[in-house]
């Protein structure tokens, strides 16, 4: 499970209003007939209009500035593993975001208690990614598709006359071109725009800065650490515990679903990855063979080449080699949302 809190953009290319962003969760939409079309939701609701979420967040901004954000999107990415073990059931998936929306409520640290009823939110399900210029197999093409615009400039020229050539040639050499590319996709080069396969199903929240009165500011982006501050001579608590509410969404996923997480799947191995790279490599060296073995087959079935690691462990400097290969393995899992290490 991959769980990313953004706030909402405010240089001078976004809007104020959260149209646009709605706006851009309506694209799966498109051209769908009502009844295959996915609805926004929130705690109690299945269906509400993309029309009551921009006025309900636009209108929910007592006393902020302009250079304050409105409100803040959550994107919940399970894993394709995750998926397949709740049967990429839209109405599970809606379950769970009502009980992580409890768990988000729960993060907050506030002199009174926060609740999800004093949350404002609407979410929806989206079924498709696209690629994207940061993905890896956009990147590792590009050396490719940069060639193959040149070569076709070229032939718009030699079609006007300003460049002297042999049209079939060069088409020859970009279809050559579009086979040698690392990354192909149903026979054809991958390419910004064209969709991932397997199980790409996520979630969009988008969440008020302010909550249901209009007068509690609730900012999930202050510090991640319960804190005090004096405003108006008396202490008022603050702060948002993202660890906290990382792992309590994972517990949340685990306990309602049944479902029995491995190591490298878990918030934990995360944080230790980032913190303590060799620590990280011990521990999933010292799993329980099922257990590695899972692990391994886990990140193999991502897409991700994984390494031999099939080594004995007092070899350091063949472990090192290994986990130095590991390391690029997970920094690919980590880039890629629908993997969710």
């Amino acid at each position: 499970m991959y769980i990313s809190i953004t706030k909402q953009h405010l240089d001078t290319t976004f809007s104020q209003s959260s149209g646009d962003f709605v706006d851009y969760l309506e694209k799966e939409n498109n051209d769908k007939a009502p009844e295959l079309q996915e609805h926004f939701f929130d705690q109690h609701h299945d269906h509400v209009s993309p029309k009551h979420v921009v006025k309900d967040i636009d209108g929910n901004t007592a006393k902020l500035r302009k250079t304050e954000p409105k409100f803040y999107s959550l994107t919940i990415n399970p894993s394709q593993r995750e998926l397949k073990h709740i049967g990429n059931d839209p109405d599970k998936l809606r379950q769970y975001v009502r009980d992580l929306m409890k768990d988000y409520a729960n993060a907050f640290y506030r002199d009174s208690p926060v609740s999800v009823e004093s949350i404002k939110y609407y979410a929806k399900i989206e079924y498709e990614r696209l690629y994207k210029g940061f993905d890896k197999e956009i990147k590792e093409n590009q050396p490719f598709r940069a060639k193959i615009v040149k070569l076709e400039h070229d032939l718009v020229k030699i079609r006007s006359g300003e460049l002297q050539g042999n049209s079939q040639d060069i088409k020859k050499v970009i279809e050559q071109l579009k086979a040698d590319a690392p990354h192909r996709l149903n026979g054809k080069m991958i390419e910004q725009g064209m969709k991932k396969q397997g199980l790409q199903t996520h979630v969009h929240v988008i969440v008020s800065r302010k909550d249901v009165t209009n007068t509690l500011s609730l900012s999930p982006g202050s510090s991640h650490k319960a804190s005090e501050v004096i405003l108006n001579g008396s202490p008022v608590k603050r702060g948002f515990d993202r660890d906290g509410f990382f792992e309590k969404a994972e517990k949340t996923f685990d306990s309602l679903f049944k479902y029995e997480r491995n190591f490298v799947e878990s918030y934990s191995a995360h944080k230790m990855y980032k913190k303590d790279t060799y620590k990280f490599y011990a521990h999933l060296m010292a799993l329980p063979v099922n257990e590695k073995s899972a692990a391994f087959k886990i990140m193999g079935k991502s897409g991700m080449h994984v390494p031999d690691l099939n080594i004995p462990t007092n070899q350091v400097q063949l472990a090192l080699k290994a986990f130095k290969q590991l390391k690029r393995t997970i920094d690919i899992a980590k880039d890629a949302s629908s993997i969710g290490i």
